[in-house]
C-alpha cells in the first residue's frame, strides 16, 4: 500500500481559478456499518473475490450478495474478473469481482502543525502517491485556500482518474457536521475548513479530528491480508509526534464525543519541561518534536538553527545512530515517558488492546523497546496487547485517505450518488 511521496513544487496557475459555491460538509463515517452493500465493497478490497466466499465473509445470503453486486457494478464501484474465471467447472461460471481502482481517486489531506500532506487514494484504500508542504504560517482563511489550491493542483496530475471526495484531518476541536475547526496551536477559530476546500476543488468533503480518523484507519483500511481485520473489542489508539492525543474504539466503532477529542497533551509527566500553560512537564511539551530540538541545542547535541537551515528530528536521531550518547539519552528518556504515559492511560480504560501510532514512537526504532518495556513496567493490569499501528511512519497519510473513503465503505452507493451529483 506504499507509495512515493512527491516532492515537486506545485503550478500557481490554480491561484486564478473561479471557485465553485461551497458545499455542505459530509460528516466522516468512522465506523463499520451494517449497510450490505458496504459489507459487500469492504470485501472487495482485498482483491478478486467470488460471491459465495463473499457471503461467507459478510455472513449475508448470497441471494443479498448477488443484489449488492450488481447494484455496485452499476455504480461502478466493482468490477468483474472473467480472466479469473475458474476453466473446467461445471454449470454456471463462477466470476470473481473486485473494487475498481483504476477508474476514481479520493483526496485526502492531513493539516499538521508544521508539515501538510497530501495524497490520493483509490478505492482500495491504497495511497498512489502524494506530497508535502510547509503548512502555512498565514491567517486561517488564506492558509486553508494555499493548502486547497495545492490539492487542486496535485489532482490535476491524475487526469485519467476521476476525483469523487476529499477528505481532511487535522489536530483541534473539529464540528465533523459542520466542517469548521478551533486549532489553538495554529491560531484558528471556527476555520471554514469544508467550505474552503469544497469551493477550490468542487468536491464533497468530510472533515475528522485526525487521532480518531488514525484510530479509524486501523479499523477500516485492513489492507489485502485476512489477518490483519480488527478483531471486536476496544482498542485505545495513542498518538504522538508534534502533539498528542487519544481515541477509542469500541467494537466497530471510533467513539467521536460531540464536544471534540479528548486531550492528553497536559498529562504530568515528571519531567522539568516549562510548558505554554505555565506548568511544568507537561506530556506534549516533553515529547513534541519542537521541544525536543530545542532541549537538543540548549545540550549541545546539534547546533543552533542558522537560516535558512533549521535542525530536524532526522538530525537528533542521525546524532544517535552514531553514537552520540546525549541524543540517545534525551530519545530514550521520551521513549520511557511516552511508556509510562500509555500504561497510565490504558489502566484508566483498560482496552482489549492499544496501538501507538505517530513518529515519536516509529521514529527512533531502538527507543521502541523502551517503550514497551516501560509500559509493562509501569500498567498495574496484567499483560496489554500492545502494537504499533501498521501504518508506521505513514499514518497522517492514511488517516487522511480514510477520512476520504469512510462515507464510501458506510454507505457506497449514497456516497456514490452524492459524488456523481457534485461533478455534474
Amino acid at each position: 500500500m506504499s507509495s512515493p511521496i512527491l516532492e515537486r513544487p506545485l503550478s500557481t496557475t490554480v491561484a486564478t481559478a473561479r471557485l465553485a459555491p461551497a458545499r455542505p460538509a459530509v460528516p466522516a463515517e468512522l465506523r463499520i456499518t451494517d449497510n450490505p452493500a458496504a459489507a459487500v465493497l469492504r470485501a472487495a478490497t482485498r482483491g478478486p473475490i467470488f460471491r459465495d466466499v463473499a457471503a461467507q465473509s459478510t455472513g449475508s445470503s448470497i441471494a443479498t450478495v448477488n443484489r449488492q453486486v450488481s447494484a455496485l457494478l452499476s455504480a461502478g464501484l466493482l468490477r468483474e474478473r472473467a480472466d479469473l474465471t475458474a476453466s473446467g467447472a461445471v454449470g454456471r461460471p463462477r466470476v470473481p469481482f473486485e473494487v475498481d481502482t483504476d477508474s476514481y481517486v479520493t483526496v485526502g489531506v492531513h493539516i499538521g502543525s508544521t508539515v501538510t500532506r497530501i495524497v490520493a487514494a483509490d478505492l482500495s484504500g491504497r495511497i498512489l502517491g502524494g506530497l508535502e508542504i510547509a503548512t502555512p504560517q498565514t491567517g486561517q482563511d488564506a492558509a486553508l485556500t494555499i493548502v486547497a489550491r495545492s490539492a487542486k493542483a496535485f489532482l490535476d496530475r491524475l487526469p485519467r482518474r476521476k476525483p469523487l471526495w476529499t477528505g481532511v484531518a487535522l489536530a483541534g476541536r473539529v464540528d465533523p457536521a459542520g466542517g469548521v475547526v478551533d486549532h489553538p496551536r495554529l491560531g484558528w477559530t471556527a476555520a471554514p475548513v469544508a467550505a474552503v476546500f469544497s469551493s477550490v476543488l468542487d468536491l464533497p468533503v468530510s472533515v475528522s479530528a485526525h487521532v480518531e480518523a488514525m484510530a479509524a484507519a486501523e479499523l477500516l483500511l485492513n489492507g489485502r491480508d485476512p489477518a490483519e481485520t480488527e478483531r471486536p473489542g476496544s482498542s485505545l489508539y495513542i498518538y504522538a509526534r508534534e502533539t498528542a492525543g487519544l481515541a477509542v474504539t469500541l467494537h466497530d466503532r471510533v467513539h467521536t464525543p460531540a464536544n471534540g477529542p479528548g486531550s492528553v497533551a497536559h498529562l504530568p509527566t515528571g519531567s522539568d519541561v516549562d510548558c505554554t500553560c505555565g506548568r511544568r512537564g507537561c506530556l506534549e511539551a516533553t515529547v513534541g518534536e519542537r521541544y525536543l530540538l530545542e532541549r537538543a541545542v540548549r545540550k549541545g547535541i546539534l547546533r543552533k538553527p542558522e537560516a535558512p537551515r533549521r535542525p530536524v528530528i532526522t538530525d537528533l536521531y542521525r546524532a544517535a545512530d552514531n553514537g552520540n550518547a546525549a541524543a540517545q539519552e534525551l530519545l530514550f528518556e521520551r521513549a520511557e515517558i511516552l511508556g509510562r504515559t500509555a500504561a497510565l492511560v490504558r489502566d484508566m480504560f483498560n482496552p482489549d488492546r492499544v496501538i501507538l501510532g505517530g513518529q515519536a514512537f516509529t521514529g527512533y526504532r531502538p527507543g521502541m523497546e523502551k517503550v514497551a518495556k516501560a509500559f509493562h513496567d509501569s500498567t498495574t493490569l496484567p499483560t496489554a496487547d500492545l502494537r504499533i499501528s501498521r501504518f508506521g511512519g505513514r499514518v497522517q497519510e492514511f488517516a487522511a485517505a480514510v477520512t476520504s473513503l469512510s462515507v464510501f465503505y458506510a454507505d457506497p452507493l449514497s456516497a456514490m450518488r452524492r459524488a456523481t451529483r457534485a461533478a455534474r
